[in-house]
């Protein structure tokens, strides 16, 4: 019996992460339609002045892509200043840039991490806004004006795009998953946006009040997500748009995907335990439910819950009398992990058919986020970057 009882209830905690919340969300925003306030956003007459701010470490490669695209952005040039914050590079980048007049750059020998490039970048910035992107995205034209519309509602603290990656149409594993995860990312931060704030922004694209920064740990690995919550906990909302959206690669490997995977999940683990303040009901209402939901769960019990319902759902059915619904059960996971083994078998093979790598990159981020728990409690991991190689 008891054995019965926590297979259901992770059964409900797995499916809960990634459709009931889903749903739930859906349900939220549609009522939120019914009583819509008008939407304020900045007007086109009273643009504000915006930096962009790059921290980059060994970014040569694609200084220049990143340059033309940023001088080809759609917001006035007399506006738009540039940042670039270089720490510990020993591929010449602050050479590269320094004959870029409009480029301001912070040179720095030593290594010390992107968040403190991002704190020491912070220092010189005297514009009311502040959009954060990396070396290697490439902005749509109107990413800087999108965002800045958003910010006509005083209440809006930090603005996020949309991550997108780049693909055609013949995809390995690791392409098509991670695509297909920042679409369902991206749904997902639409439909919490409908209800007030997102939780959390995306690094390669995001944007603050200048007046709302507070400088960050400099042990900090999620730089983007402490900083967007930081600020919602001042109690501004953290809003989205898709019309503004920054493009990259995906990971070169699977083993490269593991790697940023897992650095993501040490963060995620170390951003539980500062901001625990946010799973208090009574103070933060709505957003500690979204909070649980779209990152406590996550970080937690869905990676030790997907083996244990397969080997509580085993254990039912092999030595427990049963109702036939769990011998459909095992045999939906048995195809679910089949999947599995095909996409490791299939992994560097590139195929148009992207669903059939869905289950292996689920499996790959939950093996990713229990490999960044043991990192995170036995002190393996470390600030610095640690540059993925991408395709």
């Amino acid at each position: 019996m008891i054995v019965k009882i926590f297979f259901w209830i992770f059964l409900f905690i797995i499916f809960y992460t990634y459709v009931g919340y889903t749903l739930l969300l859906l349900l939220f925003t549609g009522m939120k339609k019914l009583l819509r306030r008008s939407d304020n956003r900045t007007s086109g007459d009273h643009l504000p002045e915006v930096t962009l701010l790059v921290p980059a470490f060994n970014e040569g490669d694609c200084i220049a892509s990143k340059i033309s695209n940023s001088f080809d952005l759609n917001y006035p040039a007399e506006k738009l200043r540039f940042l670039w914050v270089i720490d510990g590079s020993t591929d010449q980048s602050a050479e590269i840039l320094r004959p870029y007049s409009r480029i301001k750059v912070l040179y720095e020998k030593e290594r010390r991490g992107k968040i403190h490039a991002m704190n020491r970048g912070m220092t010189v910035v005297d514009t009311p806004l502040v959009i954060f992107t990396d070396a290697n995205t490439m902005l749509n034209r109107d990413a800087v004006l999108e965002m800045v519309r958003l910010f006509g509602d005083e209440n809006t603290g930090c603005v996020t795009g949309e991550k997108r990656i780049s693909r055609s149409g013949m995809q390995k594993a690791v392409d098509a998953g991670e695509g297909i995860y920042w679409q369902y990312e991206s749904w997902i931060k639409k439909l919490e946006s409908g209800t007030g704030s997102v939780m959390g922004a995306v690094g390669e694209l995001f944007a603050i009040r200048t007046g709302l920064y507070s400088p960050v740990r400099e042990d900090t690995l999620l730089d983007d997500f402490t900083i967007s919550m930081q600020i919602l906990q001042k109690g501004y909302r953290v809003g989205y748009t898709p019309k503004a959206w920054g493009t990259e690669t995906a990971s070169l490997n699977i083993t490269e995907e593991i790697k940023r995977k897992t650095r993501i999940a040490a963060g995620g683990i170390q951003a539980l335990t500062r901001m625990s303040g946010l799973l208090n009901p009574f103070r933060h209402g709505l957003v500690s439910l979204m909070f649980v939901s779209h990152k406590v769960l996550r970080w937690t019990l869905v990676p030790i819950g997907l083996p244990l319902i397969f080997l509580l759902n085993l254990c039912i059915v092999a030595f427990t009398g049963h109702a036939p619904v769990y011998s459909v059960l095992l045999v939906i996971q048995c195809t679910f992990y089949l999947f599995i083994l095909a996409g490791r078998m299939l992994h560097n093979v590139r195929l148009r058919t992207r669903v059939l790598f869905v289950p292996y990159y689920l499996f790959i981020m939950n093996y990713a986020v229990i490999k960044g728990f043991m990192q995170y409690i036995t002190g393996q991991h470390t600030v610095n970057w640690q540059k993925v190689r991408r395709s």
